[in-house]
């Protein structure tokens, strides 16, 4: 896999704050598919690469020397996934794979399109250090030598995670997914699908009848508005002038979610997501990934049936 971009910041470049603001915005789309694949969930990664990318500006300003930006925003990053799996109390916590034999490092594009072919739920039944090995050689494209830096790995213990975790990856593709459809209650299907209605419709007044005094959006890597004021006027004011989306009522990562389509795309593929939240019956917030359309890759989409 080649991942030669003429824009890397080099080892020998300044490394300062606007510098790491740009490997950011490079780099995003990237911390992200290694986080979502990390945790089974694109909505739980941007939240991670978001901690990921506070710290790294913390530790920009701190006096540390920076010497391969790009693989120290990918440990900052692997270590905050790891965090994040920790709280979740249902992961063990990385462990020391010193001891394992070496083992050969098979390469090949098999290993390529049995990652492409897994879903995210899927990753979550690697053992962590196998699941980080295999993301970011079988889905990212990196080196033993890169995944050791990131992981803290030594070589040994990379090849020997990578090569149970292909095998575990290959027996789990064949395993059935029994989890339980995703279902919402009435009340929820309810106001839900009164959101969508009117937003298609481009009811926007009727639209502002349903959100909280205090409602709050996240406009995900662009900013955050507050108050119903604000966001009548800037938010849906930005979406009267669109003509790029039509949202449908859904789940994504078995989430409840507006899941938007562009409706002069012929694929009709979902092109992002927007999360509500309720609270005594109004929109209390909206988490709206619109400007972060990466986020949607690799999610699990599933219609309200």
């Amino acid at each position: 896999m080649n991942r030669t971009d003429p824009d890397k910041t080099s080892a020998s470049a300044p490394f300062d704050a606007e510098a790491l603001e740009r490997l950011l915005v490079r780099l995003r789309p990237r911390l992200h598919r290694y986080c979502a694949r990390m945790l089974g969930s694109v909505i739980d990664a941007e939240d991670v690469v978001q901690e990921a990318s506070i710290k790294a500006i913390e530790a920009v300003a701190g006096p540390a020397a920076i010497t391969n930006p790009e693989a120290w925003l990918f440990q900052v990053a692997h270590n905050a996934a790891l965090d994040a799996l920790r709280r979740r109390a249902r992961q063990p916590r990385l462990g020391n794979d010193e001891e394992l034999a070496m083992v050969p490092d098979p390469t090949g594009d098999v290993h390529q399109r049995e990652a492409a072919a897994a879903g995210l739920h899927v990753f979550m039944r690697l053992p962590v250090a196998q699941r980080g090995s295999v993301i970011l050689m079988d889905v990212l494209g990196y080196s033993l030598d890169e995944i050791g830096g990131i992981t803290g790995s030594s070589i040994p213990a990379v090849k020997a995670a990578l090569h149970r975790g292909r095998e575990r990856l290959r027996a789990a593709l064949d395993e059935p997914d029994d989890r339980p459809p995703p279902a919402l209650g009435e009340a929820e299907r309810a106001r839900l699908a009164a959101y969508v209605e009117r937003f298609n419709s481009r009811d926007f007044d009727a639209l502002r009848d349903m959100l909280a005094e205090d409602v709050q959006v996240e406009l995900v890597t662009r900013t955050r508005l507050r108050g119903r004021a604000e966001v009548s006027g800037r938010y849906f004011g930005n979406y009267s002038r669109a003509y790029d989306w039509h949202f449908e009522p859904g789940f994504v990562d078995r989430r409840p979610a507006l899941i938007a389509r562009d409706p002069n795309d012929p694929t009709r593929r979902p092109a992002y997501f927007m999360l509500l939240s309720w609270s005594s019956g109004q929109v209390a917030t909206i988490r709206d990934f619109r400007h972060a359309p990466y986020v949607i890759e690799g999610a699990e989409v599933n219609a309200i049936e």
